[in-house]
C-alpha cells in the first residue's frame, strides 16, 4: 500500500493540528519538515516552524515541539536549517501540451531582432527540402528590436525556394511562395465574413505579405509532427521543469482532444507531477449547435468528475485580439501607430463574438458545469464579457460558478464594480507588464495605462485574481516568449518596472509580498474551486510544498526574481530536488 492509499484509509480519522493546537493526531507522520519558516498562507497568513505529512495530506502545522509529536520511528525527518517553505505554486494559465513540443525536432534560438529571424530561416533552408514549409510561430514583433513584421520581399531574399510562414497569433507574414500556396494573389478578397485584412506596400500598392487577423487563410502543410510518444515524453519533461521552479499545479486554458489524451496517458503512468485544471477549447466561430455539442462532450468526459490530479472543469473562448498584435478590443480608439500598422483613427481593435452569442455561450457553459472564461485583453472586450455574465446572472445566479476573465489587462472602474458584485474572477500575467509595458505606455499614454493590470485596486476591492504566465512555447522558465518563472512574476507585481524603463509604471498599483504569494497560491486555488484542497499549508490539505533558498517575505526586492527552489513535493512525494 503506497502513501496515498494509506492516507485515504486513515484520513477520516485524523485530527489536524493547527498553530497553537493542543490535540495532536495519533497517526504517525510519514514526513516532517522542521526548523524552518513555514509560510502557511492561511487566512491569517501565519508563519510556523514545522509541518508534518501523512500520505498526500498535511496533518500538522505549528511549532517544532508540537509537530515533532506526530513523528515516529519510521518518519522521515528533514531539517530545513532555517529555509523558507511555501505552498506549492499554481500557474493560472499555460498551454503545456503545445509548449512542450514547440522544439520537438530542433532547437529554436531566441529572437530579439529581425536579423535573428532571417538567420533562423536561412539555416532552416539548409535542412528543409525545397518546396516544403518553413514556419516560425509566436515571435511577437513588439518584442523585436525593429518592432515590425518581416516583409514578403525580405522573406523571399532568405528563402526564395520555400514557402515561409512567420506567425504571431492571428497575424502573419508570408513570402511569395507561401502566398501562392495559400491562393492569395493581388486580386484576392476576404469573403468569409470574418475579421482581417491584407497589408499592401504604401509605395507600390502591392501585397507586402503581412496578414492582419486572418492567419486562417494560410494553407500551410506540415510535413512532420511529433508522435504521441514524443508528445507524452516532452510534456513529462515540461512538468518536471515546472516542478523545478516550484509549480505544483497548472491551469491549461485551451485543451483539445489530443492534449487531453496526453494528460490522461501521463496520469495513467503516474507521471503527472503537476495537478492540472483544464478548460476545454471552444471555437466561438462555430455554430451554437457545434458549440453545445463540444460543451456537452467535455461535461460528459470522465475527467469532469473531480480528481485532484486531472480535472476538466472549464471552457475557454477567444473574445478579442491581443495587445501585442494591436488587436485587443478597446473602449476608445487605439490611436495611429506605425508599430501596429494602425492607420484608422477610429480603430478600436477586434471583437470576435457578438453580444447575443456570447451570452448564449456563457449560459450554456455554466449549465454544463463548466467554468466559462474568455481571452479578453482590451477594456472593450472585458466590458462585453461582463455584460454577458450580467445577463446570465439575471437568469441564474453565477457567483458560485466563478465566471472568469482571462488576461483582463485593461480595466475600468465600471468593470471592476460589476466584477466585484457578480463574483467574477480573473487570471492575469504579470510578466506582460515587464515585457510590454514600455511599448504600451508609448502607444496609450500614462492616463490610459492607469488601469493596466491594476493589482492594488483589484485586491482592495476583494476581486479574486490569480497569477499566470500564458506559457505557450519552449521548455525553460526564462526561455519562453512568455517566461513562466513565478518568482519573476511576483517581482514584477511588486516592482512594476517595465523592461527598458528606469521608473515604475503606475506604482500606486503595487501589491504587498503577502499578496504576491497569494496571487500564485490560494487565489489560484480559488479560481479552480480548490481552495479547500490546496493553496495553503493547513491540516487536511494536499501536501504540495516548495522549499526555497531565501526568505521571499524579507529578501532584497531585486533578488526575489532569482529565488531558487531547493525541493518540491506534490502530495507529499518529492518530485524535485536541486543538485548541491
Amino acid at each position: 500500500m503506497n502513501r496515498q492509499q494509506r492516507w485515504r484509509v486513515v484520513f477520516g480519522c485524523l485530527i489536524g493540528v493547527s498553530l497553537g493546537a493542543s490535540n495532536l493526531p495519533a497517526q504517525v507522520a510519514d514526513l516532517v519538515l522542521h526548523s524552518g519558516k513555514i509560510v502557511t498562507v492561511d487566512q491569517a497568513f501565519r508563519i510556523a516552524e514545522a509541518i508534518s505529512i501523512r500520505g498526500e495530506r498535511v496533518i500538522a502545522v505549528g511549532t517544532k515541539a508540537e509537530v515533532l509529536k506526530t513523528a515516529g520511528p519510521s518518519t522521515e525527518m528533514i531539517d530545513l536549517k532555517g529555509a523558507t517553505v511555501l505552498p506549492g505554486l499554481i500557474d493560472s494559465h499555460v498551454h503545456a501540451t503545445d509548449a512542450a513540443v514547440y522544439e520537438w525536432d530542433h532547437v529554436i534560438p531566441d529572437m530579439r531582432s529581425l536579423e535573428d529571424v532571417f538567420e533562423y530561416i536561412k539555416q532552416r533552408t539548409k535542412v528543409v527540402p525545397e518546396g516544403e514549409w518553413i514556419t516560425l510561430g509566436q515571435v511577437f514583433i513588439t518584442r523585436l528590436a525593429e518592432q515590425r513584421f518581416p516583409t514578403r520581399l525580405e522573406l523571399d531574399q532568405v528563402a526564395p525556394n520555400h514557402p515561409v510562414l512567420f506567425r504571431t497569433g492571428p497575424d502573419a507574414a508570408l513570402n511569395t511562395k507561401a502566398l501562392e500556396a495559400s491562393g492569395i494573389d493581388e486580386a484576392f478578397q476576404i469573403s468569409d465574413g470574418q475579421p482581417g485584412y491584407l497589408e499592401r506596400d504604401p509605395q507600390s500598392g502591392k501585397l507586402n505579405g503581412i496578414l492582419r487577423s486572418c492567419t486562417r487563410l494560410v494553407k500551410a502543410k506540415s510535413t512532420a509532427s511529433p508522435s504521441e510518444a514524443v508528445r507524452s515524453e516532452s510534456l513529462r519533461k515540461l512538468l518536471a521543469d515546472y516542478n523545478a521552479i516550484g509549480i505544483t499545479s497548472i491551469c491549461d486554458r485551451n485543451v483539445g482532444s489530443s492534449g487531453l489524451k496526453i494528460y490522461e496517458n501521463l496520469l495513467e503512468k503516474g507521471h503527472l507531477t503537476c495537478r492540472v485544471f483544464m478548460s476545454c477549447a471552444i471555437n466561438a466561430q462555430d455554430s451554437m449547435d457545434k458549440i453545445d455539442k463540444d460543451l456537452q462532450t467535455a461535461s460528459n468526459h470522465p475527467t469532469h468528475r473531480y480528481n485532484n490530479r486531472l480535472w476538466m472543469r472549464g471552457a475557454k473562448i477567444f473574445l478579442d485580439g491581443g495587445m501585442l498584435t494591436g488587436s485587443a478590443y478597446m473602449s476608445k480608439p487605439w490611436g495611429l501607430s506605425s508599430i501596429y500598422a494602425i492607420n484608422d483613427p477610429e480603430y478600436r481593435g477586434l471583437l470576435y463574438v457578438q453580444p447575443d452569442k456570447l451570452f448564449e455561450i456563457a449560459k450554456r457553459s455554466l449549465a454544463y458545469d463548466l467554468q466559462i472564461t474568455a481571452h479578453s485583453v482590451g477594456d472593450g472586450a472585458i466590458e462585453a464579457l461582463v455584460d454577458a455574465y450580467e445577463r446570465v446572472n439575471e437568469v441564474q445566479p453565477i457567483r458560485d460558478q466563478r465566471p472568469c476573465i482571462t488576461h483582463c489587462n485593461f480595466l475600468s472602474v465600471r468593470a471592476m464594480d460589476r466584477m466585484q458584485k457578480l463574483g467574477i474572477v480573473a487570471d492575469l500575467q504579470p510578466v506582460w507588464l515587464w515585457l510590454d509595458g514600455r511599448t504600451l505606455l508609448k502607444q496609450f499614454g500614462n492616463e490610459r495605462m492607469q488601469w493596466f493590470q491594476p493589482y492594488r485596486e483589484l485586491f482592495d476591492r476583494g476581486i479574486t485574481i490569480g497569477g499566470g504566465s500564458d506559457h505557450m512555447q519552449k521548455i525553460g522558465s526564462l526561455r519562453s516568449v512568455n517566461p513562466y518563472n513565478p518568482f519573476l512574476g511576483m517581482w514584477i507585481a511588486l516592482k512594476r518596472f517595465p523592461r527598458g524603463m528606469d521608473s515604475a509604471l503606475r506604482p500606486e498599483q503595487r501589491i504587498t509580498r503577502e499578496e504576491m504569494i497569494r496571487l500564485y497560491t490560494i487565489n489560484n486555488a480559488f479560481l479552480t474551486f480548490e481552495e479547500k484542497e490546496k493553496g495553503s499549508l493547513e491540516p487536511g490539505k494536499l501536501a504540495d510544498i516548495v522549499v526555497v533558498d531565501r526568505d521571499v517575505l524579507q529578501c532584497d526586492l531585486d533578488s526575489l526574481k532569482d529565488t531558487r527552489v531547493l525541493k518540491t513535493y506534490v502530495g507529499g512525494e518529492l518530485v524535485y530536488e536541486a543538485k548541491p
